[in-house]
């Protein structure tokens, strides 16, 4: 899926986040956003131990997406997207189990909510996204 012939699609941006942020990490599941008839999405992961989950998809500047999420064990997460070679956080927090927030879109790009799980166990992740 791409808008705009330079920017990179968005597999090969998760491509480029698993190469960037999880070397050592040999699998992730990435789930592509699907915002439904009431531009809401809701999934439950199971995130296995040392590995990562993203859910990602495109985002218009000028939109805004609310979202929470729970886990049973502390996880790492951020929003993030690409330009180029850069990677932009617009949200980070280390080892939580829950969190609320809205992202304000400020460029139009492929975004990623990403959840790393650095712990032996197995978590499982509760997410909701929601554009207002």
């Amino acid at each position: 899926m791409t808008t705009d012939r330079n920017r990179p699609t968005l597999r090969a941006a998760a491509a480029c986040a698993i190469a960037l942020l999880a070397a050592p990490l040999a699998h992730a599941d990435i789930v592509d956003i699907d915002w439904g008839a009431n531009n809401s999405f809701e999934r439950s992961l199971s995130v296995a131990p040392t590995k990562f989950a993203e859910v990602c998809g495109p985002l218009k500047a000028g939109d805004a997406v609310q979202w929470r999420f729970d886990a049973s064990q502390a996880l790492d997460f951020n929003i993030h997207f690409h330009e180029g070679k850069a990677v932009h956080y617009p949200a980070r927090a280390d080892q939580t189990r829950e969190l609320t927030g809205t992202l304000a879109v400020a460029v139009s790009q492929d975004y990623c909510w990403m959840w790393t799980n650095k712990s032996p166990v197995a978590a499982t992740l509760n997410i909701r996204l929601q554009k207002p």
